[in-house]
Formats: structure tokens, C-alpha cells, sequence
């Protein structure tokens, strides 16, 4: 798969039979449709189904960065604001693809998601220190 921002080759990580597209060289990471949901499950994650359906449902966010295309139908995807300070700007594939998450990005998120739901702690902390470690920002 290529990157959407960079056009570089992404790399498969497969981690609890989940399999996202990683670039090494921006850092950003590819969940296919239903994979974050996935890891989000994994890791015990209650109660994010309405932040789930939250993204899709929201209005696109204007936004002067370059529309990016979906790396399976290169059609140009969604800009949405979601999470809460700081509120992340992520690309989303209009025909359901999937989510593009930039560098640091991802793991931004998940903390935040700690804190708001219903998370076992060591699970939450098992998924920061997986993220961290491998989706670190540039």
C-alpha cells in the first residue's frame, strides 16, 4: 500500500491479528475499516462505539491542508476533527475505507480514549506503551 502523504511504501504490522499499513518514513498509520474499532476492543475499551460512530457522522472540517486520497480507491478523503485537547485532524475515506492517522497521532488519541471510557487500566496502559513505541512521532 502507498502512503497518502508521502507516496512512500507502507509496511504491514500485524499486532492481536490486527493489520495496519504503517509508514516508516512519516510516521502515519492506515486502519483498514473496523480495525480501530478492533484494537480499541482488544484492549478492553468500553463505551466507544458512539465516539466511533461520532467520526463518521461529524461535518468535515474545513481545513487550508491538502485533501489526501485514500490509499485503496484514491478518492480524495474527509478532513475530521476528533478527540479533545489536543482535537487531532485525521483524513477519512468518504466511500468507508478506512482512517488516516498521522505520525503521534494515534497514540494521542488512545490516551485521551483512556481517560473517557470504561478502560482497565493495565490494558489502556499495554496499548499506550504498544503506540508509543511503534507509531512514535516523527
Amino acid at each position: 500500500m502507498i502512503c497518502p502523504v508521502c507516496k512512500s511504501s507502507m509496511i504491514v504490522i500485524e499486532y492481536h491479528n490486527i493489520e495496519l499499513d504503517y509508514c516508516t518514513d512519516c510516521k502515519g498509520v492506515w486502519f483498514d475499516s473496523g480495525e480501530l474499532e478492533l484494537m480499541l476492543k482488544t484492549y478492553q475499551m468500553e463505551g466507544i462505539e458512539p465516539f466511533l460512530e461520532n467520526i463518521t457522522n461529524s461535518p468535515d472540517t474545513p481545513s487550508s491542508e491538502k485533501k489526501r486520497k485514500c490509499p485503496i480507491c484514491s478518492r480524495k478523503m474527509k478532513k475530521k476533527t476528533i478527540g479533545e485537547q489536543p482535537r487531532l485532524l485525521i483524513d477519512m475515506c468518504g466511500e468507508g475505507h478506512g482512517l488516516w492517522f498521522d505520525g503521534g497521532e494515534i497514540a494521542q488519541l488512545i490516551e485521551q480514549l483512556v481517560g473517557e471510557t470504561e478502560t482497565i487500566e493495565k490494558s489502556g496502559n499495554e496499548v499506550i506503551s504498544f503506540l508509543e513505541e511503534v507509531f512514535k512521532a516523527p
